[in-house]
This record gives structure tokens, C-alpha cells and sequence, in this order.
């Protein structure tokens, strides 16, 4: 999955000379907590909501009027994205830094904006929550060809797989997380068993070491 499939495109932006009461209020009225700030068309900072607040609180160090322009508490220069990222890469910018949002852009033009919220939107579709289905929990042997035998024991059971999550194991197995197109995931579960993987999920199928 790509930035340009979840990212909301055409984003609302400021200029540096807007007032921190006008970016606030201009937050409030369109629901959002990040607002870009462009001048010349050229993406030069951000400002949360987070940041209007701290900016004008009595319990700051300093404190702003609210007159006072965005570029006084912007942040610059600012991290960002491009359309044709994977999500991951997004995903991993954003934790490491520790940060809200990612404006993207496109030939150095703002075109879209991406939340943390967005990403946790796109993880749950990835994992097909939002369509009818059962939950596999399984850990493989790291050897070639098990994801391959595993897939094979579903379809031989004439169920489809709507999605399939993968990650290593800090003891050096597989573990791999499926849905598929069954609630009724008893029969699976039981094949996948007696074909010797671990299935942890159903736990009350389990056959876990």
C-alpha cells in the first residue's frame, strides 16, 4: 500500500503570517490538528495544535499573544513524504521521530498530508478486519517453502485467504497471521495442526508448542 492511497489529498494550509488565534480557530472549524504552512507555494513549516496551545499557556516559558504569526512557533524544516512511499516507510519515519503527520509532497508541491491515524486505518485494512472472516494464528519453521505449504492446506480446504501478516520471531521462527474467508475455522485449524505448524490462534484449537 501506498502514501497516495491513504493520504488526504489537497490539505488545508496556512501562510507564516497567519495568527496563532486564527490557526487555532481555523483547526477547530475543520477538524484537524496539523496545518501546513506555505508560502509561495513552497511548504516551509508546520504547526499542531499541540503547538497553539503550549505557545499561549500560562505554563509556558514563554508565552505568546495570540496575535503573534505562526512562523514565530512553526516547525522547520519539516519532515515529508512523496505519494509513491510505502506506508511502512512513512510508518517508521513517524515513530522514530515521534511525530503526528507527514505532509507529501510531489515535485516539491503539497498534494496530500498523512496522519498517524491514516496509517492504523490502513494497518486494519491490511489485516481484513473490515470483511467477514475467521482468524489464523500460526508460527512456522523459517525454512523455505512453509508459507507456501501452509497457504496450500487452506486452499485445499476450498477457503480463500483475504489477507496474510508476517513477522520473525526473536526465536527465529515465523509467525504468520491470516484471515480467511470462514468463520467457521474449526476444520482448518485442525488440518493445519495435523500438518505439524503451531497454531496459537484459536486458542482453544491450539497446537502450539
Amino acid at each position: 500500500m501506498l502514501i497516495k492511497e491513504i493520504m488526504h489529498p489537497n490539505p488545508i494550509s496556512i501562510s507564516s503570517s497567519t495568527t496563532l488565534d486564527d490557526a487555532y480557530e481555523l483547526m477547530n472549524k475543520i477538524s484537524v490538528r496539523h496545518l501546513p504552512i506555505v508560502d509561495n507555494e513552497k511548504l516551509v513549516g508546520i504547526v499542531t495544535d499541540r503547538d497553539l496551545r503550549l505557545a499561549t499557556s500560562t505554563l509556558a516559558e514563554q508565552i505568546f499573544d495570540p496575535l503573534t504569526k505562526v512562523s514565530e512557533i512553526m516547525k522547520y524544516p519539516v519532515q515529508t513524504t512523496h505519494p509513491s512511499e510505502p506506508i511502512e516507510v512513512a510508518t517508521q519515519i513517524m515513530r522514530e521521530l515521534k511525530i503526528g503527520c507527514l505532509p507529501v509532497l510531489d515535485d516539491s508541491k503539497l498534494v496530500g498530508i498523512v496522519t498517524g491515524v491514516d496509517l492504523l486505518d490502513a494497518m486494519l485494512l491490511l489485516t481484513g478486519v473490515h470483511t467477514p472472516s475467521g482468524r489464523l494464528d500460526v508460527r512456522l519453521k523459517d525454512r523455505k517453502g512453509e508459507i507456501a505449504r501452509l497457504t496450500k492446506i487452506i486452499a485445499d480446504k476450498n477457503v480463500s485467504i483475504h489477507s496474510i501478516l508476517s513477522y520473525q520471531e526473536k526465536n527465529g521462527k515465523l509467525r504468520v497471521v491470516l484471515r480467511i474467508s470462514t468463520i467457521d475455522i474449526k476444520s482448518v485449524a485442525k488440518a493445519i495442526c495435523s500438518a505439524d505448524f503451531e497454531v496459537l490462534w484459536p486458542a482453544n484449537i491450539s497446537c502450539a508448542e
